[in-house]
């Protein structure tokens, strides 16, 4: 269940995945993240990366075989994931599977305020937001097709989760502008008149999470 994992860190989840494979010393663990893009899926903050391996460590997710050196860099030592790690990592994939989690996105932030805005501004901040993320779609689309001509499906199903969000968000926004632009949109007329009118004060849903 969240919150007893021993290393919460969504960057020992990354850890456990690449050490399944076979034996690494941090830095080609994190050579190997990046080159697999597991840096965007995970948030890993680099920073802290050396931290959660050592952590990782104490508590027996994973263990050093040997230490190694390379010409005159300093040495490093080489991890192998325990059977307890591997328990981990499959628990951890089952987790986040099955289970749905509140996240915090920073678009629905901005939805939770958008009367402070004008109509007019509110539309062409979202027509400017649909444009970009049309274009992140289009190029998200062609990566994914050459992508798989080398890739297995299996290992790009969380760009196609990515695409599909996205795609989702643009038809929502679309279907969003059509009602502000058509004159539809329940409440309108208020939003724009509390602005025109320079009203002073929270604006004309006064606050509360569903007012848009």
């Amino acid at each position: 269940m969240p919150g007893r994992r021993k290393v919460g860190n969504l960057t020992a989840l990354a850890v456990l995945a690449v050490l399944v494979e076979r034996p690494m010393h941090p830095y080609e663990m994190a050579t190997t993240l990046r080159g697999r893009g597991k840096d965007q899926d995970m948030g890993i903050k680099w920073g802290s990366f050396y931290t959660v391996v050592r952590n990782m460590e104490r508590h027996g997710l994973i263990a050093a075989v040997e230490s190694v050196r390379e010409g005159r860099r300093p040495e490093r030592t080489v991890y192998r994931i325990t059977d307890d790690g591997r328990a981990e990592l499959v628990d951890w994939a089952r987790e986040l599977v099955a289970t749905p989690a509140a996240e915090q996105p920073r678009f629905r932030a901005g939805l939770s305020v958008l009367a402070a805005l004008h109509p007019d501004e509110a539309t062409a901040l979202l027509h400017r937001r649909l444009a970009q993320l049309e274009d992140g779609i289009s190029s998200e689309r062609e990566t994914l097709a050459a992508h798989a001509q080398v890739v297995p499906r299996l290992f790009l199903v969380e760009n196609e989760y990515d695409l599909t969000i996205r795609e989702a968000e643009a038809a929502w926004i679309r279907s969003l502008l059509a009602e502000i632009t058509s004159g539809s949109y329940p409440g309108l007329a208020e939003w724009r008149a509390y602005h025109e009118a320079g009203a002073p004060g929270s604006g004309p849903t006064g606050g509360g999470g569903t007012t848009t």
